[in-house]
């Protein structure tokens, strides 16, 4: 696990290489077809080369939701021990990561609801929503920023099927024993990784490839939408940034992702964190043994 372009690819895969393992994604954005140069996707090779469960396995008008995500990647995981195979789980996202490694009770959700909350969001504003989740579950509102649409209109959705709604996560209880790895960059040098990513992705193709999904109506997906650089580079496609601009925002964007997900991981305990030019697999056959 780690920020983004911290370099968890080749680290899973080094780990997976020395134990006989196998990769679970936990990449929010890697289940998606077509999603490849934007979201670091392994390449084809590497996945030859390691089996890899839980990419490529939605179409990107189709939600990910993190129950979907809990039941899938657990039903891998059972997959990969009854061969006698090590899973080996690779992902920037947290709750992701967490739902598969922990005991976590996924509130349930419905399409209904959600759709009706978020037109109301739409008509309102975001604001509106905030202040009736305030009535509603003041704990929970006092954890959510009104800003955040999104989880307003989640949190309200909870409270209206179940009665409440939890806005931190519990304290965690392992599903099953796991080595948490993370590699360690100073700021710097994970910003300068992600400033030489960021062009390597145009250079690459990455407007052809959105260019390609946008005329799948990747706009109007719910999740595959959101992934940094996506939008950056719609807006490039319809005339609204520069490709300068486009790059710039999203090596900004991608920053201030890897601050968060840096902020998240730290505040895990259980988290070790590795020199980035050392071998995760020392550790982890330590953990097997």
């Amino acid at each position: 696990m780690g920020p983004t372009a911290a370099g968890k690819t080749e680290w899973g895969l080094a780990v997976a290489r020395r134990l006989g393992g196998e990769i679970v994604n936990a990449d929010a954005f890697q289940f998606y077809r077509g999603m490849d140069i934007g979201t670091a996707k392994p390449s084809p090779a590497q996945r030859a080369d390691v089996p890899h469960h839980l990419v490529d396995v939605l179409d990107p008008a189709e939600p990910a939701t993190v129950a979907w995500f809990q039941d899938a990647a657990r039903a891998a995981v059972g997959d990969i021990v009854s061969r006698g195979r090590v899973p080996v789980v690779v992902g920037g996202s947290s709750l992701y990561v967490r739902a598969l490694c922990d005991e976590l009770d996924i509130p349930p959700n419905d399409p209904e609801v959600r759709r009706g909350l978020q037109e109301r969001a739409e008509r309102l504003g975001g604001a509106a929503l905030h202040d009736e989740l305030q009535r509603r579950d003041p704990e929970a509102a006092r954890h959510i920023d009104p800003r955040n649409v999104r989880r307003v209109v989640r949190a309200l959705e909870v409270v209206e099927l179940r009665g409440s709604f939890t806005a931190r996560l519990p304290e965690p209880v392992a599903w099953m024993p796991t080595l948490w790895l993370a590699p360690h960059w100073d700021r710097a040098d994970l910003d300068a990784r992600i400033e030489r990513r960021t062009h390597a992705m145009w250079e690459a193709g990455f407007p052809e490839e959105v260019a390609r999904l946008a005329a799948g109506g990747l706009e109007h997906a719910p999740t595959a939408a959101r992934a940094v650089g996506y939008p950056q580079a719609l807006a490039q496609l319809r005339g609204e940034l520069t490709q300068e601009d486009a790059i710039a925002a999203t090596s900004a964007a991608t920053r201030r992702l890897a601050r968060r997900q840096e902020r998240t991981f730290r505040a895990d305990s259980r988290v070790h964190w590795l020199d980035p030019a050392g071998d995760p697999a020392v550790p982890a056959t330590a953990f097997l043994t």
